[in-house]
C-alpha cells in the first residue's frame, strides 16, 4: 500500500463541492471514478478543505491509499487522461509517509476572492468572478477587514448547517487590494468555519457599496449571530489556494 500526496486544480461549477454528494457530481467521485477504472481499485480520496458547490480550486491537496504499483507519472497521467471531460487536472503526485494527511496534517489554509468591480459583465470569466457592476469602496472594504483579524467567535460569518464543534477560530489575515478592474480578498487561517469566507466577503461587499461602515463588520461579528450577516457571497468568485504543512 503507497499514500500519494496529489496536488488538485478544478472548476466547481459542474460539482457539487469537492465531497461525494447523493445529489449530484463531486470532485471526490470524479477523482475516485477514475482511479477504480484504472486500478480497479475502489479507494478514498482526502482533501486538505471541502469546498462548496460553484466553489473553485488552484492547488487543493489531496491523500489517496493506492495497492496496485505505480509510479507518480503513471498516476498523474492516468487519473488526468481518465476524468475527461470534467474540468479536474492532478497538477502533482509525490509519495508520502503513510500517516501523513491532507486535512489533518494541514497548518494552514489559503483562499481567494475575486471580485469583477466593473459596469460591462466578464465574458471570458463568467462564473469565475463575482461581478459588482457599481463601484467600490476598496479603502473602507480594507477598514472593515481588519475588524476580523485575529481570534474572535465568527457565528455570525458562518453557516447555520457548520458542523465545526467551536465556532471561535483565528483569522491570521483578510487582506483587500484592487488590481485594474478586480478586488482581490484573501483570507488565511489555520481552518475555516463553512461558509466563512463568503460570509466575510459578502458583508465587506456591502461596506464597499456605503451600505455599511466598516465599523458594522466589527458589530456584526460582536453580534454573534447569524441573523446580523448582511450577505452571504456567491460561491463562483472563491478559489481554494493552497494550503501548508509542517
Amino acid at each position: 500500500m503507497t499514500r500519494w500526496r496529489l496536488t488538485i486544480e478544478y472548476d466547481g461549477g459542474p460539482f457539487m463541492g469537492w465531497q461525494r454528494q447523493d445529489h449530484g457530481p463531486s470532485v471526490q467521485q470524479t477523482l475516485e471514478e477514475a482511479l477504480l477504472r484504472m486500478t480497479g481499485e475502489d479507494a478514498v480520496f482526502t482533501a486538505a478543505g471541502r469546498t462548496d458547490a460553484g466553489v473553485h480550486a488552484l492547488a487543493m491537496p489531496a491523500h489517496v491509499d493506492v495497492m496496485k504499483s505505480l509510479t507518480p507519472h503513471r498516476l498523474r497521467e492516468g487519473l488526468n487522461a481518465l476524468v475527461r471531460p470534467r474540468p479536474v487536472s492532478v497538477l502533482d503526485v509525490v509519495q508520502v509517509a503513510d500517516d501523513w494527511h491532507a486535512r489533518f496534517s494541514c497548518v494552514g489554509r489559503r483562499y481567494l476572492y475575486r471580485i469583477l468591480n466593473r459596469r460591462a459583465p466578464p465574458a471570458l470569466d463568467a462564473g469565475k468572478v463575482w461581478h459588482v457592476a457599481v463601484p467600490l469602496d476598496v479603502d473602507a472594504m480594507a477598514e472593515g477587514a481588519r475588524h476580523l483579524i485575529g481570534r474572535h467567535d465568527f457565528t455570525t460569518y458562518r453557516s447555520v448547517h457548520c458542523q465545526s464543534d467551536s465556532p471561535v477560530k483565528t483569522l491570521d489575515r483578510l487582506e483587500v487590494t484592487r488590481i485594474g478592474d478586480e478586488i482581490h480578498i484573501e483570507a488565511a487561517a489555520r481552518s475555516f468555519l463553512h461558509h466563512q469566507v463568503r460570509s466575510m466577503v459578502g458583508c465587506l461587499g456591502l461596506v464597499g457599496r456605503g451600505q455599511w461602515s466598516p465599523d458594522d463588520m466589527r458589530k456584526a461579528l460582536e453580534a454573534r449571530d447569524r441573523a446580523a450577516l448582511g450577505l452571504n457571497a456567491p460561491p463562483h468568485g472563491l478559489y481554494f489556494v493552497e494550503a501548508t504543512y509542517p
